[in-house]
């Protein structure tokens, strides 16, 4: 079991603001356990570790998939740690949480699963799948898809749609214009340190 299904908050909690993981804030401050209070100063590994973390957690990777993404990002040419960012931001299942069709990353994933979203008027249900520009995402012409993307856009998960992204609320299709830049990227991360994490790994 590779994906996270336990509680959310526990681990916004001990990471910070995960904008696709929960829309749920944590009332408190400190992290979850016994000794979430009192921690100690940590260790340059546990920042690190702390780091990619959130990167899983936010985008819903299992360890082996952002292995794969860090080992692709490496090949690509430009900076690894914003490839890697970019890499995962374009995922089908994030840019259909970007547009506002699904209020956190796992709930865009689930619409991907059942088959609720199509890629250039093809359903697409592999959330990995790489977006690229000029592709358009829609909604399945049916009206349990349209009712369920329409109940989720009442609430989106992020008020702001990125740059990248243009979205046709009247007929529940956005595209895909370009590569996301890392200015509209929701989560708090140093991707320097995620890089460096894996640097003895992969």
């Amino acid at each position: 079991m590779s994906r996270y299904r336990g509680p959310r908050l526990r681990i916004v909690r001990r990471l910070g603001e995960l904008p696709g993981l929960s829309r749920k804030t944590a009332k408190r401050a400190y992290p979850p356990g016994q000794h979430g209070q009192n921690r100690k100063k940590r260790s340059e590994y546990a920042v690190r570790l702390e780091e990619k973390q959130k990167l899983r957690f936010n985008y819903g990777v299992s360890e082996k998939q952002l292995l794969r993404y860090v080992r692709k990002a490496r090949r690509a040419t430009g900076s690894t740690g914003q490839t890697l960012l970019q890499l995962l931001e374009m995922r089908l299942d994030n840019t259909v949480f970007r547009l506002g069709m699904a209020g956190t990353v796992p709930a865009a994933r689930q619409l991907v699963n059942h088959g609720h979203v199509t890629v250039n008027g093809r359903v697409v249900n592999i959330p990995s799948y790489q977006c690229r520009p000029g592709e358009v995402i829609g909604v399945r012409d049916t009206e349990r898809s349209k009712k369920l993307v329409n109940q989720n856009l009442e609430f989106p998960g992020l008020a702001n749609l990125p740059s990248h992204l243009e979205f046709d609320k009247a007929n529940l299709t956005g595209k895909v214009n370009g590569v996301v830049e890392r200015e509209w990227i929701a989560l708090q991360i140093n991707e320097l340190l995620v890089v460096e994490f894996y640097s003895r790994k992969a």
